[in-house]
């Protein structure tokens, strides 16, 4: 059976929730492996257990929490001389793909990033223009390097899961500590994780301005359980933070309702919604793509439309 390592992201003491995906996976792979570094990280070993892992190879240094990527490709490139993995899964998150990166670069090893699916240690797929197209990639050498797109698994415990912890020892040198963290910024909010919510409502341009969001965090709070998202279009142009990006380039979600306002509907924006159970579209344009793959279609002024909504939600509440 070949070895299927998961790195699993720690942040802020935080077992990243896509590390249980990618474990879940692994599983059908074969033996399933993960590497956890920074404090917080044997604790979550057992969390990883849970899900499959074996074997969890942690450190609990602050080395890794307070140095960015350098620290953890060192780690991570003693540990797979050591052991050999057939294949390494990293989750598409910022530090996980600087990681990536620097440790495909420094053994030589084949990456493939934005993974849809894994059939194998030899084949994946991903999807390409825009996401219209899924294609199959052949995967050569060792350790292959894939960084999986989040909600692409469904995190499913192992009963009975149990890992073994291998402490990880490595000494860090002075020329792996170059990039430190000298500051850390949680933006405050309310509300489900974006990823998580059951129900999503994202903006475009047709909100035609940053202040009319205001307008859509109103509507998810008067429902409840909502989280507010945009476009990448939106995000660039400054309405709200790059948090609430979903798409190709931002966040995947797959909520059971998905509401889009003022959305037209743009290849890359489709990559992270299209897995939502239901889909309703509001849009002045009639010819939006956003209605060919919408459940439910309205044509009509989005700012026009989600007042009348918040007075119906708050009515059938009262």
């Amino acid at each position: 059976m070949p070895t299927i390592w998961v790195y699993a992201e720690i942040d802020n003491g935080k077992l990243d929730p896509s590390s249980l995906e990618l474990a879940t996976k692994a599983r059908e792979l074969g033996d399933v492996e993960a590497v956890v570094l920074g404090p917080g990280a044997t604790e979550a070993a057992a969390r990883l257990g849970e899900y499959g892992a074996e074997i969890v190879y942690a450190s609990d240094d602050q080395v890794y929490a307070d140095y960015v990527a350098q620290p953890h490709v060192h780690a991570l490139t003693e540990l797979i001389g050591e052991n050999a993995p057939d294949m390494i899964l990293f989750a598409m998150n910022y530090d996980s793909r600087d990681i990536a990166g620097r440790l495909s670069a420094r053994l030589g090893s084949t990456l493939m990033s934005n993974v849809l699916e894994i059939e194998s240690v030899e084949r994946a797929k991903t999807a390409i223009i825009g996401g219209t197209i899924i294609v199959d990639v052949a995967l050569e050498g060792a350790p292959k390097i894939l960084l999986a797109r989040a909600k692409s698994f469904v995190a499913e415990p192992l009963e009975g899961g149990e890992a073994t912890v291998v402490p990880v020892e490595t000494t860090v040198p002075e020329e792996a500590k170059r990039a430190k963290r000298v500051e850390r910024h949680e933006e405050a909010a309310t509300g489900p994780k974006l990823e998580d919510a059951p129900v999503v409502l994202s903006g475009g341009r047709g909100l035609q301005g940053p202040d009319n969001f205001k307008h859509l965090e109103d509507l998810a709070s008067a429902i409840g359980n909502t989280a507010v998202g945009a476009t990448r279009a939106v995000v660039d142009a400054g309405w709200v933070p790059y948090s609430y990006q979903i798409g190709q380039t931002g966040k995947t979600v797959k909520p059971s309702v998905y509401i889009a306002f003022g959305v037209s509907g743009a290849t890359q924006h489709i990559v992270g919604m299209k897995g939502a159970k239901r889909i309703i579209a509001i849009n002045k344009d009639e010819e939006a793509p956003i209605f060919q793959i919408s459940d439910l279609g309205v044509v009509g002024d989005a700012l026009k439309i989600i007042p009348q909504l918040i007075e119906e939600v708050k009515s059938r509440k009262g």
